[in-house]
């Protein structure tokens, strides 16, 4: 459940009602600025709407009052918002810093209304039964003149991203709600809505994932045309290799650890692997393989076993195989070489020195 908002007592939560209800529902939570005195309203909608999506600015109507109903759904991995509005301007400011737990895409399907939503350089219009995608943690603009009312679906970042290359894309774009997959992924999310209160929590739960399918299907209806599948696989194997990178040093860094720091599934990473012939884990050890040749190179006075180490290696005897394997050298062969050279000509490194040096022992022999 929802933490009560700063402002708003746990009894004024438990007198609320939601539609065609008497009391607190099991499955949602109701939230209103109807609890809060007028001078209040609007910072309190704003820390709401901070607290559940993003940090945004609220601007009131500039005729009649700020009202504001919100009911919260939770929806397996998903989350279910239906909201009743005045007219009012909610702006994302770029900079505003937000909580990992809000790094979310949202989902938004008109009800009634008129709505404007701004992002990455375009605006769309909605009319009722169309629908939009966001990103929470990006700069947007929200605008309505008049009162009106939407569904909100908050889904988490990485289920978005493996769901649908591209999506970064599909944001701000209009997807009718009157013909097509789009109004079957509308009119679909929009009866899980209206049911929510009359469905068991398991089969309300169960909905969450068909939704997801036909959001994405509806979102895939507009993606641009121009869209650049391998540049999007491009720039998700770069953010995994330079995870990795990063976290070289770590000798806990496996799969798991890469799946959450990236936000990417397993499956979908192994896969941009194999478009190199390569996988996840063995590209980590290359990585690291060639981290410590390079280390050995600059005539490091530290010992090979020190410098295994500190490139993520526990084992000695897999370090030195695998060492010889990839280079075709023994890591001290390589760390004696080094040492023990003169200092390089101008122009010449030390790693060049020794990698001729070795050589020549090599063939003498």
């Amino acid at each position: 459940m929802t933490k009560p908002i700063q402002g708003l007592s746990n009894q004024a939560l438990l007198n609320q009602t939601l539609p065609n209800a008497s009391g607190l529902s099991e499955k949602g939570l109701r939230l209103s600025t109807a609890d809060i005195t007028l001078r209040e309203r609007r910072e309190w909608l704003q820390d709401m709407i901070c607290q559940e999506y993003t940090r945004v600015k609220v601007s009131p109507p500039t005729v009649g009052n700020l009202f504001n109903e919100t009911t919260f759904y939770t929806w397996e991995n998903l989350r279910l918002s239906v909201i009743h509005s005045n007219g009012l301007t909610i702006e994302r400011l770029t900079g505003e810093p937000y909580n990992e737990s809000q790094d979310n895409y949202l989902a938004v399907i008109l009800l009634s209304g008129s709505y404007l939503l701004e992002q990455n350089g375009r605006e769309v219009f909605l009319q009722p039964g169309d629908m939009t995608l966001y990103d929470a943690t990006r700069p947007h603009r929200i605008h309505s003149t008049s009162g009106f009312s939407k569904l909100l679906v908050s889904v988490p970042r990485n289920m978005m991203r493996d769901r649908m290359a591209g999506v970064e894309q599909c944001t701000a774009l209009q997807v009718s709600g009157k013909m097509g997959v789009g109004a079957v992924a509308t009119q679909f999310i929009q009866s899980a809505a209206k049911q929510a209160e009359h469905m068991a929590s398991p089969t309300f739960y169960a909905l969450s994932e068909p939704s997801l399918d036909l959001l994405t299907l509806a979102l895939q209806s507009v993606r641009p045309q121009q869209f650049n599948l391998s540049r999007s696989r491009s720039i998700s194997l770069r953010r995994v290799k330079d995870f990795v990178d990063h976290h070289l040093t770590n000798a806990l860094l496996d799969t798991a650890m890469i799946v959450a720091g990236t936000g990417f599934s397993a499956r979908y990473i192994n896969d941009l692997f194999k478009d190199q012939d390569c996988s996840l884990m063995r590209y980590v050890w290359a990585s690291r393989l060639d981290k410590c040749r390079k280390e050995m190179l600059t005539a490091s006075q530290h010992s090979i076993s020190y410098i295994a180490f500190k490139w993520g290696f526990n084992d000695l005897s897999h370090f030195s195989r695998a060492f010889k394997q990839r280079f075709g050298v023994c890591p001290t062969d390589l760390k004696h070489a080094c040492l023990y050279q003169p200092l390089p000509l101008k122009g010449q490194n030390n790693g060049e020195i020794c990698i001729k040096s070795l050589s020549h022992d090599q063939n003498s022999g």
